[in-house]
């Protein structure tokens, strides 16, 4: 893709993106608005008082928002009560409907609600993984036939004065659009414009995008490159955008992988709406969606007056290419692991119990690292580390006004691309509760990480040693530079799940979390289950009530298998593949 493609108009400075306003019931989003907080009820649609009592929970906690699941027309005529309870209550807060597969419950929900979510890759298309060439005359004709499907509900939405959301899945892209584009942001992107082009066609333009992935890097990739196609496709293609990483998992890994998809796009002006999508209780999502925007309106604004062009292709990942350099016996840059960097007194305070922190170690202390911090507007300062004959480690000062991504961004286009970058989640050090200590490392080393820049990290905001270091492998994990443990995609609960995805997600990891390299899918149904899993090597996924089926990648492998039996399975499956180890003896918690 071509860099000269630009999805924001200063990538060393903050600046909001420009999108024309959207109204959702009561809400509006975009044209300047503040940034609207979503989250999806996890309750069984056709159970009216437990939706309610749901949604009106999720609105307390400042919600603005509330998305259910609408399966079929069936469950999606129950939204008239569900609507009616909520109103009842003295609640105003717009409802969404989420649509896969069905065009007939999408008619039936926009009687009753704010918004529709319809997902390109399953609304009317194709989806049974053929490979084949589709011939120009062969993608019209399924262009047309998406359009006798599409536009009724197009002027239906436009007549009741509803919203859409024209929502992309990586996981679930069209045979069409995965055989002309592959499973790429690229064809993410073409899929969700050909439904746009369908309703500006019937002059409906109260709809907002959005291009969800499981893979931080494909997601910003995509919203990416979605931003550069809406831009050269004309000043009136400004339309808001929801941002969301599908299937982040829980607690301390599922945030902060959203921190890093979401964040880094937050960071750069992008973003009207988001949901942090967890495999946990939906209120849970809401703070940290709150705490997110929050981070992003809060980086320091400092100027760079000089202007400078990127020295990375935003929407290719490569990593810089860097000399490689040793330090305390761990080399360092080229292709070299990201390493985990930590002060001296964090070090001297775990010293003694090394070897009984497992993964979480200390790699190398930055005291000892003859490291070279600068201002990257110092072009003397940086003159002088491009002179030098040997490849430098730097970093940037602490203390100065810049926020750390435009501050990195702009050491990675001045320096010469030998020298080796240490990154750092903050330039100024302070107390602060975990929760925004992990958003803002997250936001900050991800999305440089997922830019390609950085040789090393260390996280100086949090003050605990233990800790510190668990984020910064837990980041370089979550921002795909480093899989030291097992990784899980999975699903956060809506009315499709098949199973208790929490309990279940919790018993998966417990029999799984010992196998570092190995990345297991936890799916509560086959909505996003084979395209999400694309990165996984192996899939739980439900397939019927009770029962799941197992997955090796893409391919379904077991099925019907009891859901009492299903992890053992799990693990036999793996067994088969031969990527199972014993577990070890536990590490000390830190």
């Amino acid at each position: 893709m071509s860099v000269e493609l630009q999805y924001c108009e200063d990538l060393f400075r903050y600046q909001r993106r420009k999108s024309r306003e959207v109204t959702v019931g009561n809400v509006k989003m975009g044209g300047g608005n503040p940034v609207v907080v979503q989250s999806m009820i996890t309750s069984d649609t056709r159970d009216t008082e437990a939706c309610v009592a749901e949604v009106l929970q999720l609105a307390e906690a400042g919600c603005q928002i509330v998305r259910i699941t609408a399966q079929t027309k069936k469950y999606a005529a129950n939204l008239e009560n569900i609507r009616d309870g909520v109103r009842a209550a003295g609640c105003d807060v717009p409802l969404v409907a989420d649509i896969h597969f069905k065009p007939d419950a999408a008619f039936e929900a926009a009687k009753w609600v704010e918004k529709i979510r319809v997902n390109p890759g399953n609304y009317a298309d194709k989806k049974k993984f053929e490979i084949r060439e589709y011939t120009d005359e062969q993608y019209a004709e399924e262009l047309e036939r998406i359009r006798e499907e599409f536009e009724p509900l197009v002027t239906l939405c436009k007549d009741l004065g509803r919203a859409m959301r024209i929502g992309t899945n990586h996981g679930s892209l069209s045979d069409r659009i995965m055989n002309r584009y592959g499973d790429t942001p690229l064809g993410m992107v073409e899929s969700a414009l050909e439904f746009a082009r369908l309703a500006r066609e019937q002059d409906y333009h109260n709809f907002a995008f959005s291009m969800k992935a499981s893979n931080p890097k494909v997601m910003i990739e995509a919203y990416r490159l979605l931003v550069a196609r809406l831009a050269s496709e004309g000043p009136d293609w400004n339309y808001p955008l929801h941002l969301g990483v599908t299937e982040a998992g829980d607690g301390e890994d599922g945030r902060i992988k959203s921190a890093i998809g979401i964040g880094s796009l937050l960071a750069d002006g992008i973003g009207d709406t988001i949901r942090v999508s967890l495999t946990e209780d939906a209120v849970h999502e809401v703070p940290v969606a709150q705490a997110l925007v929050i981070e992003a309106k809060s980086l320091p604004t400092g100027k760079i007056t000089e202007a400078f062009a990127p020295s990375w292709n935003p929407f290719e990942y490569e990593r810089r290419k860097s000399e490689i350099i040793s330090r305390n016996d761990h080399r360092l840059g080229g292709t070299e692991l990201v390493r985990v960097f930590t002060s001296r007194e964090k070090y001297d305070a775990v010293s003694h119990k090394l070897d009984q922190m497992g993964d979480y170690q200390p790699e190398i202390v930055i005291e000892d690292s003859e490291i070279r911090a600068i201002d990257p507007r110092d072009a003397s300062a940086i003159q002088k580390i491009n002179e030098a004959s040997e490849a430098q480690l730097v970093t940037v000062s602490d203390g100065i006004d810049l926020a750390p991504i435009a501050a990195f961004r702009l050491l990675a286009a001045r320096l010469d691309a030998r020298h080796i970058i240490l990154l750092k989640d903050t330039l100024k050090p302070k107390s602060d509760d975990f929760l925004p200590t992990l958003l803002r490392g997250a936001m900050t080393i991800g999305s440089l990480i997922c830019d390609g820049i950085g040789d090393a990290i260390i996280m100086q905001g949090e003050s605990a040693p233990g800790q510190s270091l668990r984020l910064s492998y837990n980041i370089l994990q979550a921002s795909g530079a480093r899989i030291f443990k097992t990784d899980y995609v999975a699903c956060p609960s809506c009315g499709r799940t098949l199973f208790n995805l929490q309990d279940t997600t919790q018993n998966i990891r417990a029999a799984t979390g010992h196998l570092k390299g190995v990345r297991i899918a936890v799916m509560g149904c086959i909505v996003n289950g084979p395209g999400e899993m694309a990165d996984a090597d192996f899939g739980y996924v439900g397939g019927a009530p009770g029962k799941i089926n197992l997955y090796v990648g893409k391919q379904a492998v077991k099925f019907n298998i009891p859901e009492a039996e299903a992890v053992e399975r799990l693990q036999d499956l793996i067994r088969e593949h031969g990527k199972w180890i014993d577990a070890p003896a536990q590490a000390v918690e830190i």
